[in-house]
């Protein structure tokens, strides 16, 4: 059986591979290789798997060059692509802090008008209350005036009628004894005086009544420039407060209770925020006094404000080029506490607000780390540092430097991780730069 596949086998093989045979001739002899069908496939067999080992090995090459150049050149767009947002970060970021300067220029602009304007309203509303005064004195002397006029004509009268009667009595007597012509002459010249001094008195009270006119138009032009001034500070106060307002609750903080906690560690009274009062007789307070009033207390509340900005943290701790690497929440697993700031080795980073300096040194995975204690219960915390510039105790104000940028404690990169922590439980930071956003 054997023996007869291995012959069909091998004619199936001289059909293709014939038997051929090399002569090789030399000048003394010749001999010849015999080349069996076998040899010839096992030399074709060879040659196939050598060039298939070529064409294989040369395609993978060329794939490999190829996808190389692809890889590299996808590397090079990605690389063009980071570079661009990079650089448009740090132009939105150039741009945030140039907004920040001339919000802050605004701000103070606003601070300084309110004052003059407040200084204006005083003293306007002192003005208007002299100017009151002086009208009720002249009203006053007004009427003294008109009964002093109408004794001084009744005097006149009966005068006129005394002569009379004394003149009657001389033409009777046809002559005029010396004390007759004394009384006369006496009577004449007290007429005259009587006359003069009624003359004197009605221009007095027309000059009066003519100078309460012209008062009456002044307060009257004065309420209406008070009222002018009123709507202005309200608008001014407006478009202060209620910014500042929103970022502090956007933050989740209770305003009330955070102006009522800034407001006891600056208790003193006194100065142009005290509340107007124009009466020591316990009246009750004027509509205008009452806007002054409720005006001044915008203003306080607007210094309150201000105050407790610098005290919670409302800004970036970097200042230089930087991209987030890692946000608040759940990282592998675990919790991550904070925001990861990436930039170069050594970037220097700033505090966010006034505080005092807890912690500043080593600590476990944080490598080296501040900690800036706040008011309102506020601990920020900068980690991950290459050096530390500020010390336990310290009083630092928002944007001292405290530290540069490193790759300390359990890091896999230079980079800060930055945390606040409010009543010692972790919030995401960035609530309280982005409530800042459209403030500073």
């Amino acid at each position: 059986m054997r023996t007869r596949i291995a012959i069909k086998f091998h004619a199936l093989l001289e059909r293709h591979f014939p038997e051929r045979r090399v002569f090789l001739r030399s000048d003394t002899d010749t001999r010849f290789i015999r080349l069996r069908p076998e040899s010839q496939l096992l030399a074709f067999a060879g040659a196939t798997a050598i060039v298939s080992w070529a064409i294989i090995a040369t395609a993978i090459l060329l794939m490999d060059s190829i996808g190389s150049g692809n890889f590299r050149e996808q590397a090079k767009r990605d690389q063009r692509t980071y570079e661009a947002r990079l650089n448009a970060l740090s132009s939105e970021r150039d741009k945030r802090a140039e907004e920040a300067l001339a919000a802050q220029e605004r701000f103070n602009s606003a601070l300084a008008q309110i004052s003059v304007m407040q200084s204006e309203l005083l003293a306007s509303e002192i003005r208007r209350t002299e100017l009151e005064t002086g009208i009720d004195v002249i009203q006053s002397t007004l009427r003294r005036t008109m009964k002093e006029r109408e004794a001084a004509r009744q005097e006149a009268m009966q005068l006129a009628e005394a002569m009379s009667d004394e003149t009657v009595n001389e033409t009777k007597d046809g002559a005029l004894d010396d004390d007759g012509s004394g009384a006369l002459n006496f009577l004449t010249a007290a007429l005259e005086e009587t006359a003069q001094e009624r003359d004197k008195i009605i221009a007095d009270a027309q000059d009066a009544l003519i100078e309460a006119d012209r008062m009456a138009e002044e307060i009257a032009l004065m309420k209406d420039k008070n009222d002018q001034i009123f709507r202005q500070l309200e608008e001014a106060m407006t478009i202060s407060v209620e910014p500042l307002d929103k970022m502090f609750r956007a933050a989740g903080m209770d305003t009330d209770n955070l102006l009522a906690q800034v407001r006891r560690g600056y208790s003193g009274q006194g100065g142009p925020l005290t509340p107007l009062t124009f009466s020591t007789r316990g009246e009750e307070l004027s509509p205008d006094t009452l806007r002054a009033n409720r005006l001044l207390k915008h203003m306080d509340d607007l210094n309150l404000y201000r105050i407790a900005a610098q005290k919670a943290p409302f800004a970036i701790p970097v200042k230089d080029a930087f991209r987030f690497t890692s946000g608040f929440g759940m990282r592998w697993g675990r919790m991550h506490k904070g925001t990861d700031f990436a930039a170069s080795h050594g970037t220097p980073i700033y505090a966010t607000a006034d505080g005092v300096v807890t912690h500043a040194t080593w600590q476990s995975g944080y490598g080296l780390m501040v900690k800036i204690q706040h008011e309102f219960g506020i601990e920020t915390r900068y980690a991950h540092n290459s050096k530390i510039y500020v010390k336990k105790g310290q009083r630092v104000s928002r944007g001292d430097k405290i530290a540069a940028m490193g790759n300390t404690g359990r890091s896999t990169g230079t980079h800060l991780h930055y945390e606040i922590r409010v009543g010692g439980k972790a919030v995401n930071p960035m609530i309280y730069i982005k409530a800042a956003r459209d403030v500073f």
